[in-house]
């Protein structure tokens, strides 16, 4: 049984409070000694820290025996399967690691995650992550429907165990990478949270990632505080999570580390209080826990200097606004479809009301479009049957002719040849 402390979230409240960034790797193992090494290795970096346990993909897709099958072969597996193994070994890999003063989250990326929170549950673990439209729509075949059925029980299921203190990050501020705008991005992250709420969870994260323009994420976290403001109330716990770039990543040292140091920056500047921190090995392979350990220092180290020198650029409250405007009309669409949050994402999505540009997942109309222009600012070029008030219409749509194949892959390309370019001049400077 879980234990009710809910100390993830206090945990980073109290170092947001001191002026600290909390950073936290993506790190996954399957062998249950070296996943504990990368554990107490985070644990020990001068930084204020979380653990991470990210799963396999033969977890994700509830392939459980593949798992099985994976471990007994001593095969080498992309992530920790914490199905496969038993409640006894789970709190092994995390006794003595897990205290108040360091908190560990299990993070997976599957659509149907019931056995997935219950061995998080047996294991002793209060957070995790994920939710029914951003672990439906870009990674899973499954229905909406079933999603959002499978994810209720989840919900109430961590609620029991935790007293409604079990934390849970929304992954709805990462969709379908850099290619979605911000306002929906945020739209979906309250509203997943919104869903958590009404099943009983009282403790939970709010995200966003990275993008192509700084000034765009920094003003899209300024949105997400005001809306998480405004629609989540005093009886919840909920703090603002950023992720470094999680779409086709630079394949320089240079450029990788330039794009994680800006992560790092924009997190601060935007008022997050954690990271999740990339590694510079992230194009190449599974980063090792030396990587992991050298990149949360890094980001520490950007994070303090960033807090010592912040400062607002004069057009992000321009793009706050606008982001604002957007994101609020989404949130009241949905609002206004039904009074059960589950129900209403179905809704909004079966008319075409929010329509994920490029996500070819049955449920979504994929009659939007979004672009991304010459200076990385992404705007939407077809708004579908969104119905947008013509005051946001004027200001957010750039009505332009469909992508070619082409123009596409040049825009998923944007962050890695922007970022590499920097090793190019800097090898040519």
């Amino acid at each position: 049984m879980m234990v009710n402390t809910a100390y993830f979230h206090h945990f980073i409240k109290e170092y947001a409070g001191k002026g600290r960034l909390v950073v936290q790797p993506r790190m996954g193992f399957s062998d249950i000694d070296v996943m504990r090494s990368g554990l107490h290795a985070v644990k020990e970096i001068d930084a204020p820290s979380i653990g991470t346990i990210t799963l396999d993909s033969f977890t994700r897709n509830s392939n459980f025996q593949g798992a099985a099958d994976a471990i007994r072969k001593g095969m080498v597996l992309n992530g920790y399967p914490i199905v496969s193994y038993s409640r006894e070994e789970n709190r092994r890999l995390i006794e003595g690691l897990r205290a108040p003063d360091f908190p560990v989250q299990v993070r997976h990326g599957s659509p149907l995650p019931e056995e997935i929170f219950k061995a998080t549950i047996d294991a002793g673990i209060d957070a995790i992550e994920g939710g029914p439209v951003s672990y439906c729509f870009p990674y899973g075949r499954i229905s909406l429907k079933r999603s959002v059925e499978a994810w209720s029980t989840c919900c109430k299921l961590f609620a029991a165990a935790g007293n409604g203190m079990g934390h849970i990050e929304s992954f709805g501020g990462c969709m379908m990478g850099q290619l979605c705008p911000p306002s929906l991005l945020i739209a979906i992250t309250i509203a997943e949270t919104l869903f958590m709420m009404e099943r009983g969870i009282r403790s939970y994260s709010l995200s966003l990632a990275q993008g192509t323009h700084t000034t765009q994420d920094i003003a899209g976290l300024n949105v997400l505080r005001q809306l998480g403001r405004k629609y989540l109330g005093p009886e919840s716990e909920w703090h603002i999570v950023f992720y470094t770039f999680m779409g086709k990543f630079p394949l320089s040292y240079q450029g990788a580390k330039a794009i994680i140091e800006e992560s790092a920056r924009a997190a601060v500047r935007g008022g997050a209080e954690r990271l999740i921190v990339k590694t510079v090995k992230e194009a190449h392979q599974i980063p090792s826990i030396t990587d992991n350990v050298n990149a949360l220092n890094m980001c520490n180290e950007v994070a303090i200097t960033a807090f010592a020198h912040r400062f607002l650029q004069p057009d992000i409250p321009e793009w706050t606004s606008r982001i604002y405007e957007e994101a609020d009309f989404l949130i009241n669409l949905l609002l206004n479809q039904h009074s059960d949050i589950g129900k209403s994402l179905m809704s909004v999505f079966k008319k075409g009301y929010w329509d994920i540009p490029f996500c070819l997942h049955p449920d979504n109309k994929r009659l939007t479009q979004a672009k991304v222009d010459v200076d990385g600012f992404i705007y939407w070029s077809d708004i579908g049957k969104v119905p947008f008030s013509p005051h946001i219409r004027k200001n957010a749509l750039r009505k332009e002719a469909r992508l070619s194949s082409a123009e596409l892959l040049k825009m998923l390309s944007f962050n890695q040849q922007k970022y590499d370019s920097l090793q190019f001049s800097s090898s040519h400077g």
